[in-house]
């Protein structure tokens, strides 16, 4: 069947706009309630609008359940039910934190948040004051081996100007940073007796990257691992036997 042509021609006709309300007999706009308008001075009733306005509010905020919102926004419970992830092991979740976390409406991400920013800015200020801490300790038992402060002062010299000359300036970082580290560099220059794995032991494929990766490990300058520490100052001691 052929189309109609006359729909296909005739112009669209466009739609009315809609009318609008007309307004009340007594001049009171279309949308705002009798109750709201004064006839007689031909405006709108300010003190009965806030009034009404103020009752409003009230009744809605009577029905306002805390509970309810807290479990729209993901808050839970109790502050038990924090799941805080502390990866790190420098610190774990504190109940009381938590507690007054859980007062203030927050959800579990931004919990997780505090926490996390703790840890941005505290682990790296603890990391420093333990090593600071532990660089003192490691520096009065030198200065007890070598019998006095005057003693350890003048060995540290010859020790910085010898290990200058003979070793890499990473293997010397390396092993300045301990006391093991430190007597290994002075049985090196003094002639002492190698370490076992530089009595010409199979080497091994650790390496100079590998023994500075093994200084960053937390067991190396935060634990004092003994076995890490002996790994770390026997492979310099390896790498350069008797420099």
């Amino acid at each position: 069947m052929a189309e109609n042509l006359l729909t296909a021609t005739m112009p669209d006709t466009p739609p009315a706009p809609p009318s609008a309300p007309a307004p009340a007999v007594d001049g009171r706009p279309p949308l705002l309630p009798e109750k709201f308008w004064d006839p007689q001075a031909g405006a709108v009733r300010v003190d009965a609008l806030l009034k009404s306005y103020l009752e409003l509010e009230r009744r809605l905020a009577a029905g306002v359940d805390p509970a309810r919102i807290n479990s729209l926004l993901g808050v839970p419970d109790h502050p038990d039910g924090y799941c805080i992830a502390c990866d790190h092991g420098m610190f774990t979740p504190d109940p009381e934190i938590n507690t007054r976390l859980h007062g203030a409406g927050f959800s579990p991400q931004q919990a997780q948040l505090v926490y996390d920013l703790a840890a941005e800015r505290l682990i790296p200020l603890i990391q420093q004051l333990a090593a600071e801490f532990q660089a003192e300790r490691e520096v009065e038992r030198l200065v007890e081996h070598f019998g006095g402060e005057a003693k350890w002062r003048e060995v540290s010299r010859q020790l910085l100007a010898w290990a200058g000359k003979n070793l890499p300036a990473a293997a010397v970082e390396g092993l300045s940073t301990t006391y093991e580290g430190v007597m290994a560099l002075h049985k090196m220059m003094t002639g002492g007796e190698p370490s076992a794995l530089g009595r010409g032991e199979p080497a091994g494929a650790v390496g100079e990257s590998d023994l500075h990766a093994l200084m960053r490990d937390p067991r190396y300058w935060r634990e004092r691992d003994p076995a890490t520490i002996a790994k770390v100052t026997e492979g310099f001691q390896r790498l350069y036997p008797g420099a």
